[in-house]
């Protein structure tokens, strides 16, 4: 394809696995705070997410963008989330809307919604419960980092009501390789496998959305996310389930 995509925060897990299953799909460009190894196979724009003039210069010519970058460190202090998640946010969404960029997928996070888990949380079978969460309650974040992440997603809704750019939250899982954490259930009920992740990041790049917030995790059967979202807006359509690949 000639659809131009920049993936901020290339070298992290998840970059690195939307480039192993869709590199030939599109023409990528790269950028990370960190030089690549030696064989890492692409050219990448070697830069902070606060370097204004360099983001800039990446959105250029570009279609759409996946926004990784930032700290994604659960402990992360109030200090790096505004710097990093925030600011770097805010500056990558006005370089978009300035260059007329038509489609922004912000990589959100399940710990945006982290307090709606706590101990004396209900279950998933009972009536009463709040799962599973489908993107359209509120935000209840469980750390300084999903407070990041929440004010990521506010800052799309506005660029997007402001300026008209399609913009897609996606609330991410565990994206913990080919198979599920063995003794951490809630990791299970939240993983995303390597392939659905490929083909989920496809489809966000695919369909047609103005704002939306989705769940970005596997066909999990003790999930507590509702794929209804991801389905219904972008054709998404996961293969694995975390019950399945348990050793």
């Amino acid at each position: 394809m000639n659809e131009v995509v920049l993936l901020t925060g290339a070298l992290g897990n998840v970059g690195r696995t939307i480039l192993s299953h869709l590199s030939d799909s599109y023409t990528w460009r790269l950028l990370d705070n960190q030089p690549p190894d030696s064989d890492f196979p692409y050219d990448v724009i070697t830069a902070d997410i606060l370097d204004t003039s360099t983001v800039t210069e990446a959105v250029e010519g570009v279609n759409a963008i996946i926004h990784l970058a930032g700290d994604s460190q659960t402990s992360a202090s109030w200090k790096s989330v505004l710097r990093n998640n925030i600011e770097g946010t805010q500056i990558l969404l006005e370089a978009a809307v300035n260059s007329g960029v038509e489609k922004f997928i912000f990589a959100s996070s399940n710990h945006a919604v982290g307090h709606y888990e706590t101990n004396d949380k209900s279950t998933l079978s009972d009536p009463n419960s709040p799962f599973p969460l489908d993107g359209t309650e509120l935000p209840r974040p469980g750390n300084l980092y999903g407070a990041s992440k929440a004010i990521g997603e506010i800052l799309g809704r506005y660029y997007h009501d402001e300026y008209g750019i399609s913009v897609l939250c996606v609330r991410i899982g565990n994206l913990n390789g080919d198979s599920p954490p063995v003794d951490y259930a809630r990791g299970q009920s939240m993983w995303l496998s390597n392939r659905d992740c490929g083909h989920l990041f496809d489809r966000c790049l695919q369909a047609s959305y103005g704002y939306e917030i989705v769940y970005g995790v596997s066909d999990n059967d003790s999930s507590y996310y509702s794929l209804d979202g991801a389905r219904n807006i972008l054709g998404y359509s996961p293969r694995d389930n975390s019950a399945e690949h348990m050793p």
